[in-house]
């Protein structure tokens, strides 16, 4: 009996040590840009028209109306919004909602645009963000996003759940 567990251990020592002897695939790397690096494609996409703020982090925004000042999501919020998605430069729409409950996801789940932005009004608020591609779907891009590509949302927050 001892022999068959010295056996069974042996086997199980040596499955493991060419187990983990393989490397991993390699997937390519990949490099986002910066959130300084989209800054003049977000101005000139903005244009004169829209006063933009710059925060901290690089996110550019413009605040429609502010919304309640007692009701603002945080990070463990579900949201219920209005949007629309743009893609910058070439400003085609890829992605709407009305009144989108964005499939029950919490605000701390969404890109991080949206988590930095949105704070920034309470319910009832409108915001205008214009986000770096670092803070949207960065260097891997996200269906018809591309790769390294800003992108801009005009957000209702209806409201925090």
């Amino acid at each position: 009996m001892k022999k068959l567990f010295l056996f069974v251990l042996s086997v199980i020592a040596i499955s493991g040590y060419f187990a983990c002897s393989k490397s991993a695939p390699q997937t390519p790397s990949c490099t986002a840009t910066p959130p300084a690096g989209d800054s003049s494609a977000l101005v000139k996409f903005a244009g004169d028209s829209i006063p933009l703020t710059k925060d901290s982090t690089g996110l550019y925004y413009h605040i429609i109306d502010s919304g309640s000042a007692t009701a603002k999501p945080q990070n463990f919020n579900r949201l219920v919004v209005t949007y629309v998605a743009r893609i910058i430069p070439q400003n085609t729409t890829f992605d709407s909602a009305v009144n989108s409950n964005l499939n029950n996801a919490v605000l701390g789940d969404l890109i991080y645009g949206w988590q930095v932005g949105l704070p920034k009004i309470g319910v009832g608020g409108h915001i205008q963000l214009f986000i770096p591609s670092a803070y949207a779907w960065g260097c891997t891009g996200y269906g018809p996003v591309p790769a390294n590509t800003p992108v801009f949302f005009d957000v209702q927050l209806i409201a925090v759940n």
